[in-house]
Formats: structure tokens, sequence, C-alpha cells
């Protein structure tokens, strides 16, 4: 196999550039890359047969780790299914390196299987793309592979971080000949180091100016991970300069006696009066999208009277969800937070000035209103039936400290967002809010708890979970995952959302009734099942499900999608009356 050692020496790259990570989905066409690191002993290995499944598993390894995760798979409509895995990393901005076989693009179009036009298959949801070449002869395609492997890994965790392509044509023969050893040859490490992002004094001093300007100023977090340091800084900025800090559970903006964490519900209110008493004057946003409505109707509907900045360390794009953008702030929020509170408390201590009353009336203006919003959601759970909601209740009741939550999308992550979690809690947050598909939710989790020891929980609706059970078919599952499948056979987000629930196709069109169980699934990934149907039933289930264990568990609670529907209807109606 000497003529395909261009191919081996990449997994010896990725390991010097620091990959350690790779999920590989078995095929043929992928021999010599999947043997190369296979035998590498400084990767880690993780087999998973679906594709789709494997590209999400990759990107809860990427997400858990904050580090690139390889994946490799065969050639043809093999690559395809990474597909969706690949466009949610890329606008969550997660480091993925994916490593395609192929076969010799002049076999393209002459009836050769399992070929199709792979190079640039990810389009524009990739960062870039790249395309080998097959043969090896001069050194000038060394030269050219060696720097192209370099480029690629280097390009994943460069801001905006995200998935990068490579496609790799192979020809025949893949395997090594009896007795023939594979060796990784040494390598050259190209370092691409990161733009130092650093304000000019003109710059802050502008930026000092404006904030010195306004008085109701507002910060709202959306999907950021979880950071202690982070969380720190937002709290000195509410407490000591009376500043509003809203955001979601996916900010793992946690409740404690000042953060807004229920500005779903607060913003559900109809009095244009009292939202227009909430609207700031200076808006400062960071991390990803926002998930609820209320939340992004409130900031287009009432935008910011001045100006508005976003923190983010990529500029490459101008970000103004809420039509109301006048600065971009090239800066990760931490160092930047940290650095406009110990200006503004410098400058506060020099000229013995204390921020003004109307700044803290504001911000008690929004804890207030949160405040009420939180009794509305205590009240419609205290007062309901059994249903997903109080279901969601008691898990979150029951999450361990210091262990991590993700959240699958469609109402999992709408009810949890609802209940939050104490900020002491110390519980993070992670759901796939990129492209906010249900496809892959499982996987993700699935990933997540590989990189991991702590305790990782999914909250999983039905349809998502049976879309995504080949996240089990999988020899490595670990043992700290837990699993909380809410299952009311059926899409019951159609029966809360406005729309299609006064729709006479909301049965047969829009809802995905299925008269499924996890049971056997349970029983074929050979982890331990439990389930509920009643809150007693649920208590009893959630004895011990949190402790250590020797394999993965799965809860499945079982509910009636029209009690759902009554109960949120409930609940929808109190806002109202805010």
């Amino acid at each position: 196999m000497p003529i395909l050692q261009p191919i081996v020496n990449i997994a010896e790259l990725l390991y010097q550039k620091g990959i350690t990570d790779v999920v590989i989905s078995p095929g043929s066409r992928s021999a010599p890359l999947t043997m190369a690191v296979a035998r590498h002993p400084g990767l880690k290995t993780r087999v998973v047969a679906d594709e789709r499944s494997a590209g999400f598993v990759a990107l809860g390894m990427a997400m858990q780790s904050r580090r690139t995760v390889a994946v490799i798979c065969t050639s043809g409509s093999a690559v395809y299914n990474l597909a969706p895995a690949v466009a949610e990393a890329y606008f969550q901005e997660m480091p993925l390196l994916l490593l395609t076989a192929d076969r010799p693009h002049e076999w393209l179009h002459q009836q050769d299987g399992q070929t199709m036009a792979q190079a640039g298959v990810f389009g524009t949801h990739v960062k870039r793309s790249f395309d080998l070449p097959a043969d090896y002869g001069h050194a000038d395609y060394r030269w050219f592979i060696e720097r192209s492997v370099n480029e690629a890994i280097n390009l994943t965790g460069l801001a905006p971080a995200g998935p990068v392509h490579i496609n790799v044509p192979l020809r025949e023969p893949f395997y090594p000949a009896e007795g023939e050893t594979i060796t990784f040859e040494p390598v050259r490490v190209i370092e691409t180091l990161p733009v130092m992002q650093q304000l000019s004094p003109e710059v802050w001093h502008r930026l000092l100016d404006e904030w010195d300007d306004t008085e109701c100023k507002l910060i709202v977090v959306g999907q950021i991970p979880y950071d202690l340091a982070l969380l720190a800084v937002l709290h000195k900025i509410s407490e000591e300069l009376g500043v509003p800090i809203v955001g979601e559970l996916v900010g793992n903006i946690g409740h404690n006696e000042l953060f807004i964490s229920h500005s779903d519900t607060l913003l559900g209110n109809p009095d244009g009066g009292f939202l227009e008493s909430l609207r700031p004057e200076l808006l400062i946003t960071l991390g990803g999208s926002l998930l609820t409505r209320n939340l992004k109707t409130f900031l287009r509907q009432y935008p910011v009277k001045g100006p508005h900045w976003h923190i983010s360390p990529a500029v490459d794009r101008v970000v103004d969800p809420f039509r109301s953008l006048t600065t971009m702030v090239p800066m990760a929020p931490l160092p930047f937070l940290e650095k406009l509170f110990a200006d503004i408390d410098y400058q506060r201590f020099r000229q013995g000035d204390d921020d003004s009353d109307e700044s803290f009336e504001f911000r008690e203006r929004w804890q207030q209103a949160d405040r009420q919003a939180t009794r509305i959601v205590q009240q419609s759970l205290a007062e309901s039936a059994f249903t997903d909601w109080t279901a969601t209740q008691a898990i979150m009741d029951s999450l361990p400290t210091d262990s991590i939550l993700h959240l699958a999308n469609s109402m999992p992550v709408r009810y949890a967002n609802l209940c939050g979690l104490p900020a002491d809690r110390q519980v993070a947050v992670s759901a796939n809010r990129g492209v906010s598909g249900i496809d892959g939710c499982l996987s993700t989790a699935v990933g997540a708890a590989l990189q991991t020891d702590k305790l990782v929980t999914v909250l999983i609706g039905d349809v998502a979970f049976f879309y995504d059970r080949n996240a089990l078919w999988h020899a490595q599952l670990p043992p700290n995952l837990r699993i909380v499948l809410l299952n009311n056979h059926a899409g019951h987000i159609f029966r809360i959302i406005d729309g299609p629930n006064r729709q006479p196709e909301l049965a047969e069109f829009f809802e995905t009734e299925q008269p499924l169980t996890a049971r056997r699934t349970a029983e074929d990934a050979q982890i331990e099942y439990r389930f509920a149907d009643n809150q007693g039933d649920l208590e009893t289930a959630l004895v011990g499900f949190f402790e250590l264990s020797e394999r993965a568990i799965l809860l499945e609670i079982k509910t009636d999608k029209l009690v759902n529907e009554r109960e949120f209807g409930v609940y929808k109606e109190r806002v109202k009356g805010l």
C-alpha cells in the first residue's frame, strides 16, 4: 500500500494538529482512511454505522469538547447523509472535519457504483471544501495534500468555527498486502494563529460614550455554551450597573434574583404600553439565535431607541435579526464584558458617580414582570393534569448538580425553557438550535456523553426519538446517558402553535401519529427501560434514575396529546391576562 502513503499520513497530521477523536462509518472505498486512523496509537475512533447519526454524534462530541472532531465515510449517497449534521454544525459554529472517500473523478457518469459528484457537495454549509488528487506520483501532489489538510484543520477552529470538507478520491488497491505494515511518516505542521481581537482606545471611548449617553440598557443572551465566568460578569453588570440580563435556557441563563428568564411568558402580555416601557435605549446582544417567538417579536416591534451592539469574535457576516444593529464588536463576549465592566466601574470610582435611578428602575420593571410571569408558570403547573409539561418540570427538578442537559427540538426545548433551572444547580444546557431540526437530537446527546464522565440527560419527543433511533445502534453507547422520552404518539407541537391547530388537515398532514413505544428499542440497544404514564409512576421511575449505572437508561413518559393541548391552552389564556 505504499502508493497510498499520503493518505496514511493524514492520520498522523490529524494527531499532530491536536485532533484526537474520529467517528467512522464503515465502507470499502474509505478503507485506507479508516485503517490509517484505526491503527494510529494517538487517535480514538468510534464506529457509527448510520452516517446521518455519525455526523450528529461527532457534532455532540465537538459541542462538549469544543475541539475539532473528524468524520470518515465512504463514497456515494453515504456522503449526503452527513448533510443535516453539517448544516447544524455550520450555523452553530461547531468544528467538524469531514473526510469523504470518493472514486477518481474520471469515473463519474461511467455507470460505476457508489459514484456521484462529491466535490463541493455540502455547498455553502461548510467553511470550505478541498478536493485531493487521486494520484501521488509527483512531489507537488504530496505537498498539495499536506498543505490542504493543514489548512482545512486550521479553518475548522478559526472564528467562526465550523465544518470543513475534504473529499478524498482513492484508487484501488485499498488494503495492505499480506505482511505489509502501515507506517506513519513525519509530517509538516502548518499553524495559523488567530487574529488578536482587541479594540483601539478610540473605539473603546466611543462605546463608553454611547453607554454614558443612555439610561435604559438591556443585554440579551442567545444560545451560548455554559460559562461560569461569563455568568459571573453578567451578574455583576446587572447587580452593580442596573442592567437587566434577558436570556433563555439554551443561553444557560438560569433562575436567580437578577436575570430575566421567563421572557417568553412576560412578553406575551398584549398591552402595548407595558411593552413600550420595556424598550431599551442601548441593546447589547451576544450568543447565537433566540428560542422564543415572543422575545424575538418584542425586539423587532419595539426596537432599541439608540445603539445596538452585537458582540461576536466572528464578523464575517452582519448579524441583524432585530433590524436595529449599529455596531458589530469583534470580540468574544467574556473579555469584552469584563473590560466593559472594569472600565465603567473605574470611571464611576474616579468621578464618584453612581448609576442613575432610572437605570435601576428599568431593571426593576423587567424583574417585576419576570416575577409575575414566574407566578403564571407556577400556577399553570400546579393546577395542571399530567402532561408533557408537568413531566418536564419533574425532570428539571431532579437533574443532578453539575450535569449536562441536551434538549431536543420541537416542544421539549420549549417546555424546558418554560420550566427553567436554578442558576446554582450549574447544569450546562445544549440544543441543536443552529438549524433547529429534530433529526439528530438523540445522536448529538450520545456524542456529548462519549466526551465526558458527567451525566448527560436528553429530553426528547417521540417523533424526534423514533426518527433518530439509530443513535442507539452503537457499540459504544455510554453508561452516563439518560434518555427521557415524552411520547404523546403525535407531533404535539402542531396542536400548540397557532395556525395548524385550526386546520382540518391537522391530524393527517401535520401531526405524525404513531402507536410505537420505546420498549423494544431499549431492549435492542441493551439499555435499561422505565415507563410512566402518571405522576405517581413518574416519581417512582425517577428513583435512582440519575445515579451512576453500568448502562444507559431510557425513561418513556406517555401522555395524552389532547390533555397537553387543553392544559397549554389554559396557560396561554393566563398569559393574555397579564
